[in-house]
């Protein structure tokens, strides 16, 4: 839609089948209907409301498409929806802009909803869908202005305090742990309104997921502020590990031992050719699974992958250039080159310890 992908998760699939339910029974309440027509109601409602978070999500797309930001995809799953950016806001202006966008035409939908519920005859289908979508998208823009990540109000807390300390990372922490807050909050309510048995039964366990994704969400973000004040610290050419050049053939055992014995004993184990090229990389997952009496009769090349199989970083790569490789390329290994030769190998555990150093990881 607008050049956007749209994306709908089969998580939907749950919420449609809650929310034509729960809607249903009020239909056939509100406007005497039988139970096919209430359901006909609920369905239609369904789509009516996903329409609403779309053209929510699309505010946020259209918004930072307008600032040159790419707009990889729209979701729409369980809890709504959420738009996947090529890259951060480049300003605080900007960041601010595009958070609100969303909220912005929830507002306006709402605003349009309930100039509609009030002009139509009360206790008709019409009004009554009116009324729904107008409390729907009221309530969509005022949660989601709520100022805590992963909110759109706590992006926008996000770029007031990065204008005003210049710091985006102390932004989005601050905004994190207000999200927490609301998380706690939400869940507060819950238990509230379900001691009062003002909520359904059917959707008590959805706003449970609310209260936890929103706690989740912004613990991630609090995460990637830390990861991203460390971010300056990666330099592949101290970070990788160098290579130990062992001919095609060798068993792996006498490589290990090579390795063992050597200068650098955390050296990554390259195969190269009759020629002394690196061919391949020595997988250590696939090592860990090979028991210790066969690795005398194993070649390295039984648990090597091909070179060009493996994700390959310049060795100049910044912080976040190596970050958005690993989230787009996941893996254990990544080739550092310089130019067209191979220098040495990044090892996902090693780049985790400096950007998480008090994170326990696997090596």
């Amino acid at each position: 839609m607008f050049g956007v992908p749209l994306r709908v998760d089969a998580s939907m699939l749950l919420l449609t089948v809650v929310v034509t339910v729960l809607y249903a029974a009020l239909a056939r309440r509100q406007l005497d209907l039988g139970h096919l027509g209430g359901y006909l109601v609920g369905l239609g409602f369904v789509v009516s409301l996903l329409g609403s978070v779309l053209l929510h999500e699309l505010g946020h797309a259209l918004t930072a498409r307008r600032y040159g930001i790419g707009v990889r995809g729209i979701t729409l799953e369980l809890l709504g929806g959420y738009t996947e950016m090529d890259r951060d806001a480049p300003s605080p202006k900007v960041d601010l802009l595009v958070s609100l966008a969303g909220p912005a035409v929830s507002a306006v939908l709402g605003a349009g909803a309930v100039a509609a519920t009030l002009a139509l005859p009360a206790g008709t289908l019409a009004h009554q869908l009116a009324f729904q979508l107008a409390v729907s998208n009221v309530v969509v823009a005022v949660f989601n202005s709520l100022p805590g990540l992963p909110l759109d109000g706590g992006r926008a807390l996000r770029a007031a305090v990065w204008a005003l300390t210049r710091d985006r990372h102390r932004g989005t922490e601050v905004a994190g742990w207000i999200g927490r807050a609301v998380a706690v909050a939400t869940l507060a309510l819950v238990v509230l309104l379900t001691l009062r048995r003002a909520l359904a039964p059917l959707a008590l366990p959805l706003m449970l997921l609310v209260a936890v994704t929103l706690w989740r969400g912004a613990g991630q973000s609090i995460r990637m502020a830390r990861i991203g004040r460390r971010l300056p610290l990666v330099d592949l050419a101290r970070l990788a590990r160098p290579l130990l050049p062992v001919p095609t053939g060798t068993p792996l055992a006498e490589a290990q031992r090579r390795r063992a014995e050597g200068a650098t004993p955390d050296a990554a184990l390259a195969v190269v050719d009759s020629a002394g090229r690196p061919v391949a990389l020595v997988d250590p997952a696939r090592v860990a699974a090979v028991p210790p009496e066969r690795r005398p009769w194993l070649a390295v090349d039984a648990v090597a992958r091909g070179l060009d199989s493996v994700p390959a970083l310049p060795v100049g790569a910044d912080g976040e250039r190596v970050l958005e490789t690993v989230r787009t390329h996941p893996g254990a290994q990544y080739v550092v080159t310089a130019g067209e030769d191979v220098v040495g190998v990044l090892h996902i555990a090693d780049l985790a310890q400096l950007l998480e150093p008090k994170r326990k990881t696997n090596t």
